[in-house]
């Protein structure tokens, strides 16, 4: 069997474990989303590295709530400088600083932590520092991969150990899932991790109209009138999220 077909293969391997294994976690995180909603708090979202793409996956898209917002620092991520992009997601009180500089944090709401390993400091940091400040914490990581690994946390703990809700990706150790001749390649982080994010945004949705609450969600900007619904919500939402 050629790669991409067995890399086909191990994606609907793990949506079908994420269904059968994660399905009770994926709803309590859905229900802290839609009380935090429901009291006007936000969706936080935050990830390093490649884990980014998942704090963005939820923010200012069509059929994406308004009152999300994600913690995105440039150093963090890939596009400035990759390798020191990893050296930094091991500092020690990053997550402290990042958060003050939020200033819908004091709105309450849901903090979301995406780390497949969940063993880098900042991430632990993270969480720890929205607890702090009461929000509720969800992460998304590879269990297995974080059963072997050593913490780089100064106190060693790991994401699993600090969050209220944790979702397994099902991940294998490495995220890279197939043998191509040899070479361990095919991530599955980022496709299992934004299918788990939509579906808590779906049944958040559906969460708020039942308890008689409209909650607020962008358009597409390539429909007609998109670009007015979307307006009115950067509007009102952009002083206390800097991304939009």
């Amino acid at each position: 069997m050629n790669a991409k077909e067995l890399y086909y293969n191990e994606i609907e391997r793990l949506i079908g474990a994420v269904r059968m294994t994660q399905d009770e976690n994926i709803e309590q995180a859905a229900v802290l989303c839609a009380d935090a909603l429901c009291a006007d708090g936000f969706l936080f979202t935050f990830g390093t590295g490649h884990s980014h793409m998942l704090a963005e996956e939820i923010f200012y898209r069509a059929g994406g709530l308004a009152r999300v917002c994600p913690i995105l620092e440039d150093a963090l991520m890939l596009h400035k400088a990759a390798a020191r992009s990893s050296q930094l997601e091991r500092a020690p009180g990053l997550a402290g600083l990042l958060l003050d500089d939020i200033d819908a944090v004091k709105y309450g709401g849901v903090m979301f932590i995406f780390s497949n390993s969940g063993c880098n400091t900042v991430a632990v940091d993270m969480a720890e520092e929205a607890c702090a400040r009461g929000l509720k914490t969800i992460c998304i990581t590879s269990l297995t991969h974080s059963a072997a690994m050593t913490s780089r946390h100064p106190g060693g703990k790991k994401l699993c150990d600090v969050c209220d809700v944790v979702i397994d990706n099902g991940g294998c150790l490495g995220d890279a899932a197939v043998d191509a001749g040899g070479i361990r390649t095919g991530a599955t982080s980022t496709v299992i991790g934004a299918m788990i994010m939509e579906a808590i945004v779906a049944r958040t949705v559906q969460l708020c109209r039942e308890r008689g609450v409209t909650p607020e969600v962008f358009g597409s900007a390539n429909v007609q009138g998109g670009d007015d619904v979307n307006a009115a919500y950067i509007a009102k939402y952009k002083p206390l999220v800097k991304s939009l």
